[in-house]
């Protein structure tokens, strides 16, 4: 019974111990395999001993639960951790302890997981009552919706049905405020037909004043300019003058000499014989005859052969020979191969669209196709007529120019002047780009006033040959003033482009081809006996003209056309002859564009002093 009884009391004290072992933290030992910490929760209860085990002691059982602050704890704790390190049962109290935790642990894991289970159907119940009243007060809205559109719909009829009705009521009152409109109107046109009459009668005679006063500055600022070039190159035309005449004076001295005393001596023999005498003023009578007969049968002859062959005396350039005999070659050489407009300095956008109708104009002259007829207009000097004529050259077409402003003096010839021109143009086999400069000087506005009737015979002249689209002639018109051509002008005009004046990187490119072309460029064309018998001019050396002084320069010369800077650049050439050394540095460049610069601002101001 003892050894019985024995077991239980050491397990009851293993218990006991274990209780210790618990509380007490990071405790090892020399027979056991495992290591307990001290856990955040509270400890597993001991076993249950056996039914015939007798109850552990008090103060045993104590030591699970309390602290151990009283050393009598203490010692009677460490007594029994040496019992349960003495019993045989030590492992097999370890392993128990072990199992018991493990179950405790899967509980509270299993009780974790209930909870999470729990909480997830209270949220899948929460939202499907969310859902639901969203479903509810969705089809709510969709009903209040459904009256409010129905109830704005029947608004909306009879707010149709008040303005149908509304609008019924002011066409009725339009129609009759317009028959009283429509009265007065009449009456008031009646009692101001005078008055307008008057008013433009007056208008043509202030527009006339102006453009009189305009002529007249423009005239006095081109020759001002003129003297001013003049008196920049009259130095250096005195100096060479001087010596070429000191050098032709010698000459010419010589041979007169020499001629004098071979007349002197054959007067004296004529003068001593009577017969010799007698027929040298015979001779001479008759050389005399004979010249003015051959002169005036020569004059007859020509103007007979010029007024069937040649040229019309209203062209002033042409690429055509003015008397093309069979056999000969055309002189203009057509550029429809070429390289295209690399000397023409326009905006890319302008260049690419003149190209494009350059190629369109010798296409259509392949295809035997109606050609096109073209208006340029722009301020002057901004490339019309060399746009004209390279175009002619790169569309493989022959080119004719005139003016406009020679047309108006000639009276009632003009009509017979303009058939010609449209005569002769049509000998061309490769067409004819016919091209009217001052365009306006003749095809002005048929109301105006101050249009005499030979001018209009004119312009109705040129109407009826452009009357239907040609397949032999492009007429291309350029004028500074497009607003004063007549209506029936601009109607056979079927592309109408405009030139602006140059930008600033226009200019800069102007720029630097003036100065290769008057200062850089060498006269290679100069036959080897003339560079005998002329003078050599002074060469211009150009230093330190950099991009950067062109690209200032070209920004302080803003609004100048192509042909100022043309001007420019020959200003700039006839300072360099002026200097003695002729040499070209900024120095020079700069006080010559600042005078240009000066120079054209005063123009402008001019110009709108007038205008006002």
């Amino acid at each position: 019974m003892r050894r019985l009884l024995r077991p239980a009391k050491a397990a009851a004290s293993v218990a006991a111990a274990g209780a210790v072992a618990v509380s007490l933290a990071d405790v090892a030992y020399a027979d056991g395999a495992f290591s307990f910490r001290r856990q955040p929760a509270a400890s597993p209860p001991p076993p249950a001993a056996p039914p015939s085990a007798e109850p552990a002691p008090a103060d045993e059982m104590s030591g699970s639960t309390g602290g151990f602050q009283d050393p009598a704890d203490l010692e009677r704790g460490a007594q029994a951790l040496r019992k349960i390190n003495a019993s045989p049962y030590a492992k097999l109290l370890f392993e128990l302890m072990r199992k018991q935790e493990d179950s405790r642990r899967a509980e509270v894991e299993a009780e974790q997981v209930q909870f999470d289970i729990y909480r997830k159907l209270q949220d899948i119940e929460r939202r499907k009552k969310i859902g639901e009243e969203y479903r509810e007060n969705m089809k709510q809205q969709l009903q209040v919706e459904a009256q409010r559109l129905r109830y704005e719909d029947e608004l909306a009829r009879k707010r149709k049905q008040e303005e149908r009705e509304v609008q019924r009521r002011q066409d009725a009152e339009l129609v009759r405020m317009q028959e009283i409109a429509a009265t007065k109107r009449e009456q008031a046109r009646r009692a101001t037909e005078q008055k307008i009459l008057a008013d433009q009668l007056q208008t043509e005679k202030e527009k006339a004043e102006l453009v009189r006063d305009t002529i007249r500055v423009n005239a006095f600022s081109d020759a001002e300019a003129r003297v001013i070039e003049k008196k920049l190159t009259e130095d250096y035309n005195k100096r060479m003058l001087l010596e070429r005449m000191n050098g032709e004076k010698e000459k010419w001295l010589a041979a007169i000499n020499t001629t004098f005393s071979h007349i002197e001596g054959g007067l004296r023999t004529v003068l001593t014989d009577r017969s010799k005498l007698v027929m040298g003023i015979g001779g001479v009578t008759a050389l005399a005859a004979g010249v003015y007969t051959t002169r005036e049968g020569a004059r007859v002859t020509w103007g007979y052969i010029n007024r069937i062959l040649g040229q019309p005396s209203l062209i002033r350039e042409s690429s055509m020979r003015k008397f093309p005999l069979p056999g000969l070659k055309p002189s203009s050489a057509s550029l429809s191969g070429g390289a295209g407009f690399e000397n023409v300095i326009l905006h890319p956008a302008l260049k690419r669209r003149i190209e494009h109708l350059a190629r369109a104009t010798a296409n259509t002259k392949s295809h035997d196709a109606p050609f096109r007829n073209m208006l340029f207009y722009g301020h002057p000097g901004t490339g019309k007529t060399l746009v004209a004529r390279e175009m002619a050259r790169k569309s493989g077409l022959d080119y004719a120019m005139m003016t406009g402003g020679d047309v108006v003096p000639l009276g009632s010839v003009a009509v017979t002047k303009i058939h010609e021109i449209f005569d002769w143009s049509k000998k061309s086999k490769k067409g004819m780009l016919l091209f009217i400069d001052e365009a306006d000087a003749f095809l002005c506005e048929r109301n105006s006033t101050q249009m005499s009737e030979a001018q209009r015979s004119a312009l109705n002249a040129l109407l009826f040959r452009t009357g239907d689209q040609s397949r032999d002639i492009v007429l291309v018109l350029a004028t500074n003033r497009p607003g004063d051509l007549d209506a029936a002008i601009t109607d056979r005009i079927d592309e109408v482009i405009e030139f602006p004046l140059p930008g600033e990187e226009e200019r800069f490119q102007l720029l630097k081809l003036y100065l290769k072309i008057y200062m850089l460029k060498e006269d290679n064309k100069r036959s080897s006996f003339g560079l005998l018998l002329k003078k050599q001019p002074q060469k211009i050396q150009v230093r330190d003209i950099t991009d950067d002084l062109l690209r200032d320069a070209s920004c302080k010369i803003d609004g100048f056309s192509g042909r100022e800077i043309s001007k420019l650049m020959a200003s700039v050439q006839a300072a360099v002859y002026g200097s003695p050394d002729c040499i070209l540095n900024p120095q020079v460049f700069s006080e010559v564009v600042a005078y240009k610069v000066a120079e054209h601002h005063q123009r402008m101001k001019l110009a709108s002093e007038a205008a006002t």
